[in-house]
């Protein structure tokens, strides 16, 4: 994915934000999509949650969100590999708000990581490039 046209279309894909739509999404993609991807939208979930995310990061939070529901994207979801462009999308974000991310939200991403699929390691959720 082209970092320029990502950035570009913030608001774009932040206007595709629905917290009951991101759990649809979760829930259908679930196992297709593994246990990183989830865990990489769930940090990023919670971190909506926390009022003390700077503005510029919630942007940012909402736009990779909005582009992980948005059922149209670069790579088709049901392809091989179709969740490449999301996951490449997700890290991004992550890695410009990760000083932002409170041990509090990481902690409620892995429980509900935990409950959903069982017992998972700290290793399974290492996330590359992270």
């Amino acid at each position: 994915m082209d970092i320029k046209s990502f950035t570009s279309n913030l608001q774009k894909y932040a206007a595709y934000y629905d917290p009951n739509a991101l759990f649809e999404k979760i829930k259908k993609v679930a196992k297709k999509a593994g246990v990183k991807i989830v865990y990489a939208v769930l940090i990023l979930y919670y971190a909506t949650l926390d009022k003390d995310i700077p503005v510029k990061d919630r942007l940012l939070i909402l736009a990779a969100l909005g582009y992980f529901i948005l059922p149209v994207d670069l790579i088709p979801d049901a392809l091989p590999g179709g969740f490449a462009d999301d996951m490449a999308a997700l890290v991004f974000v992550l890695k410009q708000v990760w000083g932002n991310l409170t041990p509090s939200t990481m902690q409620k991403a892995r429980d509900r990581v935990r409950e959903w699929f069982g017992n998972v390691t700290d290793e399974e959720l290492h996330i590359p490039g992270l």
